[in-house]
């Protein structure tokens, strides 16, 4: 069993302790679709399913259980990495690597407007409940923002302050992102192999797990992506390793991909970023495999909890 926080667009579900899920993972979708090395993944609460084809310039969206998706080509996006849905449906996407921007689709009109000025490619986006857009730029080190509500372009650092390297106030590569409802920063710093916590209005991060945490038998290699239940576990894309963990305090498992990296169902290559459905369900852009795959919650492993 499990409950449901209501303050974001996506799914972020409340599991029991001894939540568990099938580690053979089902095809959603292979690269007839997605094409190769697949990134983006988004899934919001009525289950809509959005991902990019970055050899097509094609958003994908996958609605009420379509087997196949809806599509809007987007020839002004260049190989996309990353993108968020706001609970009215808009779409912010990654356009960094050719036109230097985010770009926002406004679906009544499939229209895509900038909003925020980038130098590079986005590798995750995400907007907190205060409207704050945030950019991960792994070329630079730095982890961006900026309040969507004001009208000028012009972005702050929220993370990464003192150039590239392994200090507590530094990044090197950050991928994947996250910020709760405390407006906490949650990073995936892929070339520290760790997790960082950049508590509000704190530039010094705090190591969760990885290299320099208090647990280094947990060790990452590239973290790409990370998600936070309702009770603040730890879902962690953990890229060079090819498998999908669960960190919390006192608990680190091995969920998917735990049988080294392959293309069999149990199996993970260079997975990128993981998302929820309502059920419970992961989802995981599994990129050296150019497909997304889904391992199933298992309901029977919460007994009557």
């Amino acid at each position: 069993m499990f409950f449901f926080i209501l303050a974001f667009s996506f799914n972020q579900p409340k599991f029991c302790p001894t939540a568990d899920w099938n580690p053979h993972g089902i095809t959603f979708v292979n690269h007839t679709s997605v094409g190769n090395r697949p990134y983006v993944l988004f899934i919001n609460k009525n289950n809509t399913f959005y991902s990019f084809n970055r050899e097509k310039n094609v958003v994908l969206m996958w609605i009420n259980n379509s087997i196949d998706p809806n599509k809007i080509n987007s020839n002004s996006i260049g190989d996309s990495y990353s993108m968020f849905v706001t609970t009215i449906g808009d779409i912010y996407i990654d356009n960094g690597r050719n036109y230097s921007r985010v770009d926002k689709l406004t679906l009544n009109t499939n229209t895509f407007n900038k909003v925020m000025s980038v130098g590079s490619s986005c590798f995750s986006l995400f907007i907190d409940i205060n409207d704050t857009l945030y950019c991960s730029l792994f070329n630079e080190h730095i982890i961006i923002k900026r309040w969507l509500n004001n009208n000028q372009m012009a972005s702050t650092i929220a993370a990464g302050t003192n150039g590239y390297g392994s200090a507590l106030n530094q990044l090197h590569s950050p991928m994947g992102i996250f910020v709760d409802i405390n407006f906490d920063l949650y990073v995936a710093d892929c070339g520290n192999d760790r997790i960082q916590l950049f508590q509000f209005k704190k530039l010094n991060g705090k190591t969760l797990v990885g290299n320099g945490s208090l647990d280094n038998t947990n060790s990452l290699k590239c973290p790409s992506g990370i998600v936070l239940d309702n009770d603040k576990y730890l879902f962690i894309v953990d890229h060079g390793n090819h498998r999908i963990i669960r960190w919390g305090l006192n608990s680190f498992r091995c969920l998917a991909g735990c049988n080294s990296e392959g293309s069999q169902s149990n199996q993970l290559s260079l997975p990128i970023s993981l998302s929820f459905d309502s059920y419970g369900n992961i989802f995981v852009t599994d990129s050296g495999n150019d497909r997304i795959q889904k391992f199933n919650f298992i309901n029977k492993s919460c007994g009557k909890y």
